[in-house]
């Protein structure tokens, strides 16, 4: 045995140390004020926790000391990228304990308002996670096609982030006129757009493989760690609150729940693994397509709505509700399926003007709840890709 072998054999052998680092609370890539805590290895991810708290503002307190319609406003910041939705679901709890019935043109406008806002949340999400990866100008596109349904928004109710447009037994203003062509024409425009975008970005092969097999996700451990909406739907599991427990409207609309197909040879990530990132992915470009029939429909829907007598009933925007709304004693649970997944309203009313309980189940918070499980075994960059992969947005997890 040579020298340089004997030599080499007693070199003292390397130990290496983990160390800690701090992600956060302003990074660009954690999307928001997310603060995270990660053990490495070298590049490799030992544990990455979620340190939450940045932006606690107290919400479901507030919602104990002002009224029912006070607190409408305060549901758009649970959410505030789809604050829409947000409104739509605090509504249908109110709705239900206080046994308000909605006019059929009032859930018209809301699904309508609901399923744009969808579209926008969804542009964010997946170009904000395209950009992540490295890619600029789908996040360009997706703001492109935001600003549109803004556009909309502030036509009917003057705003483009925080709405405040819901009210509990309908809407604040009935659609403008020209307003529902406005909107056909938006579903014209976006559907090419969105093959277009698909072009760009879906079946890139560095975009694939920087999300193929990262941050999987079982159905069995997405059901058991509670993940709803897209999340959940990646991991094949087919739940969608519209369609298994329809609300407002929904079950009168026809539209397909996507979800991942990670794995198969026809599907869209055949070099996958169903749950990965890359299906989360792919289920929210599904969904605008699927938003974009929803869309349709209610565009036809409410051009029926017009042909009926001024006085109807169903072409109320707005039930007739006393000045001073007090609720019956009683409790309930209702939820809706928002971007980010089942969001739900648990309120207790003593019968005075302000709910005497008021609690928020959203699906960000359940999302973050798996991500050091999630994360483990990383590199530190595939760490950006399951936080966007996943489309936390901080004030739901705080409020």
């Amino acid at each position: 045995m040579s020298d340089a072998i004997l030599q080499a054999n007693e070199r003292p052998r390397v130990h290496t140390e983990e160390m800690v680092l701090s992600m956060g609370p302003h990074h660009p890539s954690t999307h928001g004020v997310l603060r995270l805590e990660v053990v490495t290895d070298g590049e490799v991810v030992v544990s990455a926790r979620p340190d939450i708290g940045y932006l606690h503002r107290a919400i479901e307190k507030i919602g104990e000391y002002v009224d029912y319609r006070q607190f409408m406003p305060y549901t758009d910041r649970v959410d505030y990228i789809c604050s829409m939705n947000s409104n739509h679901a605090y509504a249908l709890g109110v709705e239900k304990l206080a046994k308000i019935s909605v006019p059929l043109r009032a859930e018209l406008m809301r699904v309508m308002v609901a399923e744009l806002n969808r579209i926008s949340s969804h542009m964010i999400c997946i170009g904000a996670l395209a950009m992540d990866m490295g890619a600029y100008t789908p996040f360009l596109h997706g703001l492109c096609h935001r600003e549109l349904v803004n556009d909309i928004f502030e036509d009917v109710c003057g705003a483009r982030l925080t709405y405040n447009y819901l009210t509990i037994g309908g809407v604040s203003y009935d659609a403008p006129p020209g307003w529902i062509e406005k909107c056909e024409r938006f579903v014209e425009y976006l559907w090419p757009k969105m093959i277009e975008f698909n072009d760009l970005i879906t079946g890139n092969t560095i975009f694939q493989e920087r999300l193929c097999r990262v941050g999987v996700v079982s159905p069995e451990h997405a059901v058991n760690w509670g993940l709803v909406g897209p999340n959940l739907r990646g991991s094949g599991v087919q739940w969608d609150v519209r369609k298994n427990e329809p609300y407002s409207i929904y079950d009168r609309l026809e539209f397909d729940v996507p979800v991942g197909d990670g794995g198969d040879p026809n599907g869209s990530n055949p070099q996958g693994e169903l749950g990965d990132s890359y299906d989360r992915y792919v289920v929210r470009v599904k969904e605008v397509f699927e938003s974009l029939k929803i869309l349709k429909q209610i565009c036809s829907m409410l051009r029926e709505n017009e042909k009926l007598p001024a006085d109807h009933p169903d072409r109320l925007y707005q039930a007739k509700l006393p000045v001073r709304l007090k609720v019956p004693p009683g409790e309930c649970y209702v939820r809706s399926e928002n971007p980010r997944g089942e969001t739900g309203y648990y309120v207790i009313s003593d019968g005075t003007e302000m709910p005497l309980r008021l609690k928020i189940r959203t699906g960000s918070f359940s999302a973050l709840g798996c991500f050091e499980e999630v994360t483990r075994g990383l590199l530190i960059g595939d760490v950006i890709a399951v936080i966007g992969s996943f489309d936390i947005v901080l004030p739901e997890v705080d409020r």
